[in-house]
């Protein structure tokens, strides 16, 4: 995915050209490695097969069955269990390189997808809250709770969405680096707009949102590369 694929875009991560007053505050991207590691399980795939072999050759060695034929199966499923770990970091890497997050001082905007690229606008009107979620490997996540009013469907905005959260999808900014800062500027902001708004007890007492500020996807097809 190169960054041509994009060039439909007036600002990067961004459908349109933001209005007078609106101004990007923060724009980020997740760390694949770390989606590798907390979306895709790399690290669970790799102990599976790995306890498959070492199950294989150790019920092999007690029946006084370890021949070339136990091997070769064993050397099958490390083989099976690393192309599976290279085909989640192959699509880990896709997200990552194709999802970008836009903070700016009115809205949330989340650019993301391998194959189609879709873009999940979500208006400070509507998100009620922000949480923060630490990782070890130096990475967090930063779900957003929605207004009741309107809600995203979790598989049209997965991975990017807090897990286990079906009935009520939490949009997520997933393992970004800096969690911290990012998660004190946005919660910053949401305080300022909504207190411009004249909603500063919003949080506590949710009110209908227009339906102009409700969150809208905007879908994008597969670039299409010309042959040379």
């Amino acid at each position: 995915m190169s960054h041509d694929d994009f060039a439909f875009e007036p600002v990067r991560g961004l459908p349109e050209e933001l209005p007078a007053g609106e101004r990007i505050l923060w724009q980020g991207a997740p760390s694949w490695v770390a989606m590798a590691r907390h979306v895709f399980h790399v690290r669970f795939v790799a102990a599976y097969f790995a306890v498959i072999a070492t199950w294989r050759v150790i019920s092999a060695a007690n029946a006084g069955a370890l021949d070339a034929g136990v091997i070769v199966q064993v050397v099958w499923a490390l083989g099976l269990g690393a192309l599976a770990i290279a085909v989640l970091g192959v699509i880990a890497y896709g997200y990552g390189r194709t999802t970008v997050y836009t903070v700016t001082n009115r809205r949330v905007v989340i650019r993301s997808g391998v194959a189609f690229q879709i873009t999940f606008n979500l208006p400070f009107a509507a998100v009620m809250g922000a949480g923060l979620r630490h990782h070890r490997d130096g990475t967090g996540d930063i779900p957003l709770t929605l207004d009741g009013a309107e809600q995203i469907a979790y598989l049209h905005i997965w991975p990017n969405v807090r897990p286990w959260k079906l009935t009520r999808p939490e949009p997520m900014l997933r393992n970004i680096p800096a969690p911290d800062q990012v998660a004190e500027l946005l919660t910053d902001a949401l305080k300022v707009y909504h207190a411009e708004t004249g909603n500063a007890g919003r949080a506590a007492q949710p009110t209908a949102i227009r339906a102009s500020d409700r969150p809208r996807v905007v879908r994008r097809p597969p670039a299409v590369v010309a042959a040379e």
